[in-house]
């Protein structure tokens, strides 16, 4: 179960500078706010599946 958050969030990071590289090379805000928006749903959705109490 460690070894699955470990992948999850080195994911999680390799996506966030992968978006970061592209938003801050192209310098738009609405592709800023695009990459923000992308990175939120994604954390969610990290969050939901591995920090999540199980029932």
């Amino acid at each position: 179960m460690m070894v699955d958050r470990a992948l999850a969030l080195l994911a999680f990071l390799l996506f966030a500078v992968f978006l970061g590289i592209i938003a801050f090379s192209v310098k738009r805000v609405d592709l800023f706010a695009a990459c923000f928006i992308g990175l939120v749903l994604v954390a969610y959705d990290i969050w939901g599946q591995l920090f999540r109490r199980r029932t």
